[in-house]
């Protein structure tokens, strides 16, 4: 019995590796068909993987490293980002701020301040050339290594930054396996991370930053849990420099250094709030110690424009946000998402007061719950949810009771449908197909599991 089991582990593991090759190196974006036949293929051996009795965890580890190792050497298929990557990093080595510049202004004006600009500017497409980068400054530290290894190759940027990610996901391996112990969880829980198909794909294959980020907001919760709080303040800046999404946990960490039932008058005079408030300030002054070599009056207002941008302007993958652009449509005939642009973070802020204040978030399980769900609400009313968004969610949900994160990973591949068009456009069938399952199975979990509040 053990035989076969070994043996079927082993096929399981050998169309795994022939599926990522395939998937690296011979699939088109546009082959819709063909990218759904090898993505439900790679998380029915993935679970198949996940649930054998017959390999060990350092087995399972050597998997992890081996499947990303197969992209190493591939350009990125499912993603045009890195490619503006690689040209805001050579911009920082030729010693120019790449938040006060478009490239679409260089490549206009017959200007090629960097190798391969032309190159560049036309993988990275148009829509990209034509805004700012907003990509935080540990971020561009990694694009800025990236030049300085391969300042004329673009294929050799592509493997650098890859390793980058790839190391990061070793460093997240590991905090998160001392973090579930410390939980007493089961260890075996971050390879529902780290053995991700979409995870390998959308991270390690399209180079997108979610597991530095991640690296360092894991850490932060394991030094937070060992009750290292000013290193912790400092791991989660270093986080939201990579990405800003953590800044909308900040609220959340209230009740882990002010313990609810304190009262109002009384909550001024405690040890605990005066910790939270320099929680508070060691990371919004790390932060901005980051960001100060590119600072200038007119970053601020480029960055501030460029975000901003994702509320106003973009629209992708979204549930509920379609459902209100709808309403919009029916009452006024036009598009209202400057408008719900704007509403829809409004009533993110007011759920994250709303579990700050009212949910328990004492010990680091219900901390980390308070952080899945607050931040799934807001991917649920946004109006932009691009498929590697979900990395945070994902790994969120591995500390909690809460599994349907990894079935919306797999079913995300929905969203790509839209790019099977030329000029791309979205299918919303599609879209109701994806968020339908999710909410489904969310549903479920809420009902099984108890309401998010009694937790």
């Amino acid at each position: 019995m053990s035989f076969l089991a070994k043996n079927k582990d082993f096929l399981w593991l050998l169309i795994s590796i022939v599926c990522y090759f395939v998937f690296a190196y011979f699939l088109e974006r546009t082959e819709f068909n063909k990218l759904l036949i090898l993505w439900f293929t790679l998380f029915g051996c993935f679970y198949l993987l996940l649930k054998s009795k017959t390999i060990h965890t350092s087995t399972l580890i050597g998997i992890v490293v081996l499947f990303r190792l197969i992209f190493l050497f591939a350009i990125p298929n499912l993603s045009q980002d890195f490619y503006r990557f690689i040209w805001d990093g050579r911009m920082i080595l030729e010693g120019l701020n790449p938040y006060l510049s478009l490239p679409e202004t260089f490549i206009q004006q017959r200007n090629y301040p960097i190798a391969e600009a032309q190159e560049l500017y036309t993988g990275m497409g148009e829509m990209n050339g034509s805004h700012y980068t907003n990509y935080p400054p540990i971020n561009q530290l990694c694009f800025l290594i990236a030049a300085l290894f391969a300042n004329k190759s673009i294929f050799g940027a592509v493997v650098v930054l890859r390793l980058i990610i790839i190391l990061a996901d070793i460093g997240i391996l590991y905090f998160v396996k001392k973090l579930l112990e410390r939980l007493n969880l089961p260890a075996k829980n971050i390879f529902w991370y780290a053995l991700n198909p979409f995870i390998i794909i959308e991270m390690t294959g399209n180079l997108h930053f979610e597991p530095v980020m991640l690296f360092f907001m894991i850490w932060s919760f394991y030094k937070l849990h060992q009750q290292k709080w000013i290193f912790a303040a400092i791991l989660v800046a270093c986080a939201v420099s990579v990405k800003l999404i953590p800044l909308l946990f900040l609220p959340l960490f209230l009740q882990w250094f002010v313990p609810k039932g304190i009262k109002m008058s009384t909550i001024f005079k405690t040890t605990e709030f005066y910790k939270l408030i320099a929680f508070y300030a060691i990371t919004l002054a790390t932060i901005l110690i980051l960001f100060l070599p590119f600072y200038s009056s007119e970053f601020i207002n480029n960055y501030a424009n460029s975000v901003g941008l994702w509320f106003r302007n973009f629209e992708f993958n979204a549930s509920f946000y379609y459902i209100f652009r709808a309403i919009g449509y029916f009452f006024t005939g036009y598009n209202q998402i400057a408008i719900i642009g704007i509403i829809t973070p409004i009533l993110t802020i007011l759920f994250l007061i709303y579990i700050t204040l009212y949910r328990k978030n004492k010990t680091m399980i219900q901390l980390i719950t308070a952080l899945l769900f607050g931040l799934c609400f807001y991917y649920f009313t946004a109006t932009t949810v691009h498929p590697w968004y979900l990395a945070t969610p994902l790994i969120l949900s591995i500390f909690t009771k809460y599994r349907f994160p990894i079935i919306w990973s797999m079913v995300i591949i929905f969203s790509y449908q839209a790019y099977a068009n030329n000029p791309w456009k979205e299918n919303l069938w599609f879209v109701i197909l994806e968020y339908s399952i999710v909410f489904t199975f969310l549903i479920i979990e809420l009902q099984k599991k108890q309401t998010l509040i009694k937790l």
